[in-house]
């Protein structure tokens, strides 16, 4: 008898979270390892798309990671993400039809719009209001160019 298995790799995505938690603890320490957020993003959409519980799950978790890392409120990127997907990308895929165009804009609003997010947020909630560094446009330039490949 023939075994016919729809989802042929199921172990290959918590490989992958695996190398993003010690990908996450060298990025805390080398500042050139830009956080992959423009990629997390990516993953969280196409697991919202396709209605894949266990990616979304996962992503959910690098998220958390990223945030434990960083010092930010939890589940604040998980919130900016769903909104993100929910709706700003879709009116952005709507006004352009350049893939590349929306690409990049989808990388800026990852970390500029969540740096006026969390901005928004440590107003509401009296944190400490977040700095942003020279090393953002680094990052944006790094992943977007990781970004055209995938």
């Amino acid at each position: 008898m023939q075994r016919s298995l729809s989802y042929k790799n199921p172990l290959t995505p918590y490989f992958y979270g695996v190398l993003f938690l010690f990908y996450t603890a060298l990025s805390g320490i080398y500042l050139f390892l830009p956080p992959l957020l423009a990629i997390l993003y990516f993953y969280f959409s196409k697991a919202l798309k396709k209605e894949d519980s266990g990616v979304l799950f996962l992503v959910i978790f690098c998220l958390l990671l990223f945030e434990a890392a960083n010092g930010y409120v939890l589940f604040s990127t998980v919130i900016y993400f769903f909104l993100l997907h929910k709706y700003v990308v879709p009116k952005i895929t709507q006004s352009f039809n350049c893939a590349a165009c929306i690409r990049f804009i989808v990388v800026l609003l990852v970390y500029l719009g969540f740096f006026l997010f969390y901005s928004l947020l440590s107003n509401i909630f009296m944190f400490p209001t977040p700095s942003i560094s020279y090393y953002v446009i680094y990052y944006i330039a790094i992943e977007f160019l990781i970004m055209s490949v995938l």
